[in-house]
C-alpha cells in the first residue's frame, strides 16, 4: 500500500524542474524557466483521462476536504493545489490508498501554477480554502486574493465559472471583498455584506473544525467569473 513517503523528487536541487510524478506535478520552488512548460490537458491518461468538468482547490492542506468531495462526486474532477511538498504528498498517499481516480495534486505555488500550468479556461468551479492569513499589517501584502491573483484565476476559469473563498480571519475578508469589488471579472453571488457564516453544502475540513472549536466565525465569500467584454 502506497504511503506519501513513497512519492520522492527524483533529482537532486541543482537539476530542479517540473516533473508529473504518478498522479502529482512537482513544480520546484525557485525555478525560472516555467514558460518552457506546455499545459497538460485534463483529459490526458496521464491525469484523468476524461473530459469530466474540472474544479479546483487552493490550500488544499492534508487534502481532507478535496479527498472527501472527490469520493462523494465520483463524475467530477478534483485538482487539489497545495504549496508545501510534504502535505502534497500526503493527499498523494490519500489518493493513492483509497484509490481516487479523480483527484489529482498540484505541488507548487497557487500564483505560478495558476500562471504556466493549469490549462486556460480549463474550471469549472474553484475554491480557495482558509489562505494563509498573514495577521500582521506589515505582511498583508503577502495575501494571496489581490487583484494579480483574481486575473490568474480568471485565466484559468471557464465563462460563469464559481469561486468560493474560506477564511476565518474577518480582516482578510474585508480584504477578499474589496478585492472581488475592485475586480471587472468577478461579480459577488450574494447581496452586501456579500458573505454568509454558513456553510451549507461546503462540508468539513481540518482548518474548519479546527477554528470553529476555537470559537471563530468562518466567513464565505462566492463570486462567479465573468469575461470582460471587448472594447
Amino acid at each position: 500500500m502506497p504511503k506519501p513517503t513513497d512519492l520522492r523528487i527524483p533529482f537532486s536541487w541543482e537539476e530542479r524542474r517540473p516533473v508529473l510524478l504518478d498522479r502529482l506535478l512537482y513544480v520546484p520552488p525557485h525555478y525560472s524557466q516555467h514558460e518552457t512548460w506546455n499545459p497538460i490537458p485534463w483529459s490526458d491518461p496521464q491525469i484523468f483521462g476524461n473530459d469530466h468538468l474540472v474544479l479546483l482547490e487552493y490550500c488544499s492542506g492534508n487534502g481532507q476536504w478535496i479527498a472527501e468531495k472527490a469520493k462523494k462526486f465520483p463524475h467530477l474532477n478534483w485538482v487539489a493545489v497545495e504549496k508545501k511538498f510534504e502535505r502534497a504528498r500526503k493527499i498523494w498517499g490519500k489518493l493513492k490508498r483509497e484509490g481516487i481516480s479523480n483527484l489529482y495534486v498540484c505541488c507548487g505555488e497557487a500564483a505560478i501554477l495558476s500562471k504556466f500550468y493549469i490549462p486556460g479556461k480549463s474550471i469549472s468551479e474553484i475554491f480557495v480554502n482558509f489562505p494563509d492569513p498573514w495577521p500582521k499589517l506589515r505582511h498583508a501584502k503577502h495575501r494571496l486574493i489581490q487583484a494579480p491573483f483574481l486575473q490568474l484565476m480568471a485565466k484559468c476559469a471557464k465563462q460563469e465559472a464559481k469561486a468560493t473563498f474560506v477564511t476565518d480571519d474577518p480582516p482578510y475578508a474585508k480584504q477578499m471583498i474589496k478585492e472581488i469589488e475592485k475586480s471587472s471579472l468577478w461579480k459577488f453571488l450574494l447581496p452586501s455584506p456579500h458573505y454568509s457564516l454558513e456553510r451549507g453544502e461546503y462540508g468539513s475540513s481540518y482548518f474548519l473544525d479546527l477554528w470553529q472549536k476555537k470559537g471563530h466565525l468562518i466567513h464565505f465569500i462566492y463570486a462567479t467569473y465573468i469575461p470582460a467584454l471587448p472594447l
